[in-house]
């Protein structure tokens, strides 16, 4: 359970207490987590294996979504497997090793996810600014390396946490008050100063994520300026159209994210259930509803989904 070193005993084993303060009532908050990781699952997996056996959408918008769908999957199984072995079998025993890597995959997967919608905001731009020039600019070589630079960008940004979490000595308590491991909050009960992994932490938010977001809306501006010298009302609706899926997945991503950030900073009175609730909800929510409001919004998958299940419906008839 524990190991010596220069400075005393260092704690290797750790348990996750779920949403302290609620453990009678688990069973019931792990409703909600199981049906919202089920959605996740099934409509990421079959968004992904839409857009990758049906040659119509291999465009740059349905692959990029297709990354998209990838990471939510990435990103549900990171979590939510973790947390519903808490509320069914109080199963919150994790080893440094296991919890540093969770940190590692949770954090990067949110990393990769803010540089796709970053790069679904491009894909948006060019195809409203430059729409003679769409597939030419974008062409799958591009696609590939622009995939390529996103994970390596996460992965690489994210790999000193490694590093910065291995040097801590955890004297202080073995106790995670949280369904998951996070870097702060894994630093934190630990005895060394940690003022460099708050500052790495500081220096990750900015150069990813504060940065996505800037770029996202600074997107957003050039796209309704363009949008709004298009002569012809149906052309300006039609574009508009286009960018409202990716809009309610932005709000979707980032909302929740930073709602939780400022009531950590900020609302230090609120009860800690209710801010593990609130981290909880940035990663079930988006992975639950991003298939769906693609799903309902774009046309071609929406069609070519009620294809796939009336196709199915007809095959069982005839046998």
């Amino acid at each position: 359970m524990t190991a010596l070193n220069h400075t005393g005993v260092s704690h290797t084993v750790f348990r996750l207490l779920g949403i302290p303060g609620l453990e009678d009532q688990h069973m019931w908050i792990s409703i909600p987590f199981f049906i919202s990781y089920l959605i996740a699952l099934l409509g990421n997996s079959l968004l992904v294996f839409i857009i990758l056996t049906k040659r119509s959408l291999h465009e740059p918008m349905y692959l990029f979504l297709s990354m998209l769908a990838g990471a939510d999957v990435v990103l549900s199984m990171c979590t939510v497997p973790q947390a519903l072995a808490i509320f069914w079998f109080h199963a919150g025993e994790i080893s440094l090793n296991r919890c540093i890597a969770q940190v590692f995959f949770l954090t990067s997967t949110f990393m990769s996810e803010s540089g796709i919608l970053l790069v679904m905001a491009f894909d948006r731009y060019i195809a409203i600014c430059y729409p003679l020039r769409y597939t030419a600019i974008l062409t799958h070589a591009l696609i590939g390396k622009i995939g390529a630079t996103i994970f390596l960008r996460s992965y690489g940004t994210v790999f000193p946490v490694i590093f910065l979490l291995k040097r801590l000595t955890f004297c202080k308590s073995n106790i995670i008050p949280n369904t998951t491991c996070k870097h702060i909050v894994l630093a934190k009960i630990s005895c060394n100063d940690i003022r460099v992994n708050i500052w790495y932490g500081f220096f990750v938010l900015m150069s990813t994520l504060v940065l996505d977001v800037v770029l996202i809306f600074v997107s957003y501006v050039l796209i309704l300026r363009a949008v709004f010298h298009i002569p012809s009302r149906d052309a300006r609706h039609k574009a508009l159209n286009t960018c409202g899926s990716h809009v309610c997945v932005i709000i979707l991503f980032y909302g929740p994210g930073i709602f939780s950030v400022l009531t950590q900073r900020f609302g230090r009175h609120i009860a800690l259930h209710v801010h593990v609730l609130l981290a909880n909800v940035y990663t079930l929510i988006p992975p639950m509803l991003n298939p769906v409001i693609y799903g309902i919004k774009t046309k071609q998958i929406r069609d070519l989904v009620v294809c796939c299940f009336q196709s199915r419906n007809d095959f069982n008839n005839r046998n």
